[in-house]
């Protein structure tokens, strides 16, 4: 049975938590590699707690999570990324506030405020910087209780202005394609038509869009 850890012990824990899953995202989800990365003031202390803790297994230099482990990871990298979604696309803070207060908000939030977060803005794919956020039970289920914030551009209605949030494409082409086109996150546009076609402005560029490329572009309503 894991001892009952201090509240900074399981701070330290959670921080490397984060980092070995943000390591094993990127292919370096080695022991070297969370030594040289973490900014714990004794890395070998803080995995001994993961090793007996049970969070973590290690074979040679490889690092893995427990399915404990694995659920307390993933539950930190989801809450933080909902955060930075929160923060960043509807309170519009600075960039170096926003990580630091979804740095505090990752460990409180309960599970059931953090679904309802993903459901109102709209259960995001990833965070801000592009780094897919784990799903949740509301994502499978994807049942709305309350109108997202974020929304698809096939759902606004004309005469709508809105500014992209992030866009979901099938084909990396779209996004090459969209991007061509001035269609990138963080430009204002306004949904001028939907049939037969959806038909946008892009500040003075009027620009018909198939409807399958218009459900994957995720916007925020302008008041």
């Amino acid at each position: 049975m894991a001892k009952e850890r201090t509240s900074v012990e399981n701070e330290r824990i959670d921080e490397a938590l984060e980092l070995i899953w943000i390591l094993k995202e990127d292919g370096k989800g080695t022991l070297s590699n969370f030594r040289i990365s973490s900014d714990d003031e004794s890395p070998e202390s803080i995995i001994s707690l993961l090793l007996q803790d049970g969070l973590i297994n290690l074979k040679d230099d490889d690092i893995d999570f427990t399915e404990k482990g694995y659920e307390r990871a993933k539950g930190l990298i989801r809450r933080y990324r909902l955060a930075e979604r929160l923060f960043s696309d509807v309170f519009e803070l600075r960039d170096d506030l926003v990580k630091d207060d979804a740095c505090r908000v990752e460990h409180i939030l309960s599970n059931e405020l953090t679904d309802s977060v993903c459901t109102f803005l709209g259960h995001p794919p990833t965070c801000p910087h592009g780094k897919p956020i784990p799903r949740g039970e509301c994502c499978k289920r994807y049942h709305i209780d309350v109108e997202p914030l974020i929304t698809r551009l096939s759902n606004v209605e004309p005469g709508t202005d809105v500014k992209i949030v992030f866009i979901i494409p099938s084909q990396k082409t779209s996004v090459i394609k969209l991007s061509s086109l001035g269609i990138v996150p963080g430009v204002k546009i306004r949904l001028l038509q939907k049939k037969p076609t959806i038909v946008l402005q892009v500040e003075e560029t009027v620009i018909a869009m198939d409807p399958v490329i218009a459900d994957e572009i995720l916007v925020k309503k302008i008041n």
